[in-house]
Order: C-alpha cells, then sequence, then structure tokens
C-alpha cells in the first residue's frame, strides 16, 4: 500500500539557518513529512515557558533545542495540549461529512506544523548532543539511514523513528496468518487486520498464480503463499516498502515462492489472481505514511481497475479490497466506483464485507464518528465482461 514521496523535501537535501553566538549557523536539514526548512529558527533551552514556544510555534519561528533533552519532551507534550484546545465557539450547524472531513484535515496540517517547529541537533552519527539524550541512533539510521554530516530535525520526526523502530522490533500480530508482520519506517503497518481476513477467506479462482500489487509490507503476499497459492509476483514502487516486503516474506519462509519486483501497479504478463488494497481515500498525503491512506485523485485505484483486465487470464479474477469510508464522507460515490469498474471492461462476480474493529469507529467523540460507524471495508471479485 506504500507509495513513494514526490514532492516536499526529504533526506538531507536542504540547509537550516539560524544565529547563534553571535554568528550565522547552518545544518542539513531533514524532513520525512515534506516540510521545508523554517524560513525563522531561534536558539531555545529550559528556560522558554511553554505559551511563549506555542505562540513562536503557530508564528512559523522554530525553535532550536540546546537544553536538557526531557525537558524538550516535555514542551512537546504542552504545545500538543494547547494544540487540541477546543475552540470556545462551536460551529453554529453540524457541518457535512465532507466539509468536518476536510476541517480535521486542516487542523490536523496546523497541529502538526507546529508541533514540527520544536527542532533537535544531531551529529554526523545521529546521536544528539543533548543532556540526558538516549541513544537513537539505530533507530535514526534504521528509518533514514546514514547522515554522514550533522543535521537538524524536528522532535516529532524523531519520535516517529523511534516507534517504527520499535514496531520494527515487535512486529504487528496477523491473526489470518499465526504470525507477526514486521513494518519498516514509513510502510504503513496492517493494524487493520479486517481487510487482511477477507484476503484470507475469500475463494481462491486458482492456486497456480497471483499478483499482489502494492504490497507494502508483504502482508497479503503472504497469506495468498500460506492459503496454498504456488506463485505470487508483488510489486511496489517505494524502496522501503520493498525492502521491507522482502524482509517479511524471508521472515516468514516464503521468499522462494514470491517474488517482489519494483513496479507502478502490474508486472508483465497475466494471472488467473489479481490483488490489490489500494489507498482508500481520495486526497493529497502529507507524509510517506499517508501514502497508504491518500491516493490523490484516486489514482491508484483508478489505474488498477483500468489495467485489470489485460492482466487477468480469462477466467481469472480481480480482487479490489476497498473501504467505503470515501463513499460516506462524500468523497466518492458508489456510482463513481461502479462506473470505473464498468469503463475497464471488468463485471462484478462477488463481495464480501466486513465493518471494522479499530477503536475509533466506536469512537463517539470523533468529528467523523458517523461515517467511521457506517464503514463498510469490502473485497469485490472482478472478472473480464
Amino acid at each position: 500500500m506504500d507509495r513513494p514521496q514526490k514532492n516536499g523535501v526529504s533526506r538531507l537535501d536542504a540547509l537550516i539557518r539560524w544565529t547563534e553566538d553571535g554568528g550565522e549557523k547552518s545544518a542539513r536539514w531533514r524532513s520525512e513529512s515534506r516540510l521545508p526548512p523554517p524560513a525563522k529558527v531561534i536558539v531555545a533551552d529550559d528556560r522558554m515557558p511553554a505559551d511563549a514556544a506555542f505562540r513562536l510555534a503557530r508564528a512559523g519561528t522554530a525553535l532550536l533545542w540546546r537544553g536538557d533533552f526531557h525537558n524538550a519532551r516535555q514542551l512537546l507534550l504542552a504545545l500538543a495540549r494547547r494544540a487540541d484546545r477546543k475552540p470556545r465557539t462551536p460551529p453554529a450547524a453540524p457541518p457535512s461529512p465532507a466539509a468536518a472531513f476536510q476541517r480535521q484535515r486542516e487542523a490536523q496540517a496546523v497541529r502538526a506544523r507546529t508541533l514540527a517547529m520544536l527542532l533537535l541537533p544531531f551529529a554526523a552519527d545521529s546521536s544528539i548532543p543533548l543532556s540526558r539524550a538516549p541513544d537513537v541512533r539505530r533507530a535514526c539510521i534504521e528509518a533514514w539511514g546514514a547522515a554522514g554530516e550533522p543535521f537538524v530535525a524536528s522532535l516529532r520526526e524523531l519520535q516517529g523513528a523511534i516507534g517504527a523502530f520499535e514496531w520494527r522490533k515487535k512486529g504487528v500480530p496477523v491473526p489470518a496468518l499465526g504470525e507477526r508482520i514486521h513494518p519498516h519506517y514509513g510502510v504503513f503497518a496492517p493494524i487493520r487486520s479486517e481487510y487482511v481476513d477477507l484476503v484470507a477467506k475469500a475463494p481462491l479462482p486458482s492456486n497456480t498464480l497471483a499478483f499482489d500489487i502494492g504490497t507494502g509490507t508483504g502482508v497479503l503476499a503472504a497469506v495468498l503463499a500460506r492459503r496454498g497459492v504456488l506463485r505470487i509476483i508483488a510489486t511496489e514502487q517505494d524502496p522501503r516498502a520493498l525492502a521491507c516486503a522482502r524482509d517479511n516474506l524471508a521472515r516468514l519462509g516464503l521468499a522462494d515462492r514470491v517474488d517482489i519486483v519494483q513496479a507502478d501497479l502490474f508486472p508483465p504478463g497475466r494471472a488467473p489472481l489479481v490483488v490489490c488494497n489500494p489507498p482508500w481515500l481520495p486526497g493529497q498525503p502529507s507524509s510517506a505514511l499517508e501514502n497508504a491512506i491518500y491516493d490523490p485523485g484516486s489514482r491508484m485505484l483508478r489505474g488498477f481497475l483500468a489495467g485489470l483486465a489485460a492482466h487477468l487470464e480469462p477466467q481469472g479474477e480481480g480482487w479490489l479490497v476497498l473501504s467505503d469510508l470515501a463513499e460516506h464522507l462524500g468523497l466518492r460515490s458508489r456510482a463513481e466506483l461502479l462506473a470505473a469498474i464498468d469503463a475497464g471492461g471488468l463485471r462484478v462476480v462477488g463481495r464480501s464485507e466486513v465493518r471494522p474493529r479499530h477503536p475509533r469507529a466506536a469512537d463517539a467523540y470523533d468529528p467523523l464518528h458517523a461515517a467511521r460507524a457506517a464503514e463498510l471495508t469490502s473485497l469485490w471479485r472482478l472478472a473480464p465482461r
């Protein structure tokens, strides 16, 4: 499911500049969230009050931390509390689902930009030259690669790298496999197991060959292999996802039956089964991880449906695994989906569905609760007309 980054700043390809000790300083800037280097940077330490820090961060002034590392973490928590305060006056009328979704996305973007204004210095070996800083070198290098020179990144970016490092170590349990999948940094973890269960239970049209389009962690390829499919070709574009899928299939002892190839959507040839779990929401991702959630212009979904018939054997099936959350949010209608299926020369031969089991579906305080409560995830079985 993971898609590559296309826009914005990534890795070490820009400079951040600031004034310190009476002179101009600079360092490489790292942002996997695609944020450009802040135009205004001041040096801050343990004396910085949280209210002042929040005002500066909201106004776009970055704080390069020179104090104690644990105090930086406390300040970030204080900034998050301030960013999460509810407005004093609620809207006059409940917004439409699409408007509520757009409002939430805008609020999340403002919150992310604000919290990303707390910056940390890193040495060339990815260590942090601050008092009480933990050893984060391995987490940073696994996530971002070796730097080779000092750089600056936000504390939020570091927390993402540390969280990914822990997920990669312990893995995500996948009941349909009876095993754990180990996601890499920037590759979406299969924490919503209901879509995996659909693939584990749908009737196989053949056990000879399957294509898994946009394999991400490799979880669906692994499920198909465990179901007895003799050969699977799994495609991806992003180098991180390719490495992640190869690692997981090797861990599971399935590398000899699953070929992981770099491709945009389909590999060459035809198969009796082609599976795709594209991003479920049309929209612009704001980070590498969101590429598995948001599909600009429904490019992957439409590309899969338009090309599927040409990559299916005559009696084959394409399995489209897709949530209808976009429909409940007013972002894509069922009629549009059916029209894209028809335009691809396809017909629906079956469909299975399941309700989500994640906690947000039952959270009545979620601004998108009505849409999440109505959501269904479906496996559409498609065949050439």
